[in-house]
């Protein structure tokens, strides 16, 4: 079995999981994970799927073909890597610019990789400004400073709260 990265985007309306669901089964891939938003008016995503040499061809094909929806794919060899530790990094403060920069500029000074990155501004009716939050799975080492990450992210604004969970 192949596994095959496919990307989507297109003007939101129902039925585009669905088409894309279908697909794959027509094609006899076992669907092994996906993650879909809505932005802006627009439905994009991605899912893994793991498909037969002799089927992936046709899978690309008839993903491309399907209407109203930008459609990108690759074959990945699988790269699971189940040795390392995974931890959550919660943050919360005042939306500024750049502040996505700013938490991946440490994240990458640490060397850590992001597994998945989550983030949003909502209002802050006491405050009259936007409160901007974030989620991340990173991935560290094992005998990895929690401690020094924390502090790390802390110092970028006296606003911003951190939290950190361990997946050990």
């Amino acid at each position: 079995m192949q596994s095959l990265v496919i990307s989507i985007m297109g003007k939101d309306k129902p039925g585009l999981v669905d088409a894309l669901a279908k697909c794959v089964y027509k094609h006899e891939g076992n669907w092994q994970g996906s993650s879909f938003a809505h932005m802006a008016g627009m439905f994009t995503g991605f899912v893994e799927v793991h498909v037969s040499d002799e089927n992936k061809q046709n899978l690309i094909d008839a993903l491309d073909a399907i209407k109203d929806l930008s459609v990108q794919s690759v074959a990945v060899a699988s790269s699971e890597n189940n040795n390392t530790t995974k931890l959550t990094v919660d943050v919360m403060g005042n939306d500024k610019t750049g502040i996505v920069q700013e938490l991946t500029s440490v994240l990458n000074q640490f060397n850590l990789n992001i597994l998945t990155f989550a983030s949003h501004c909502e209002s802050a009716p006491n405050w009259g400004s936007l409160i901007f939050k974030a989620k991340a799975e990173i991935a560290v080492p094992e005998d990895f400073d929690d401690g020094a990450l924390q502090d790390a992210l802390e110092s970028l604004a006296n606003d911003l709260v951190v939290d950190i969970t361990a997946k050990r």
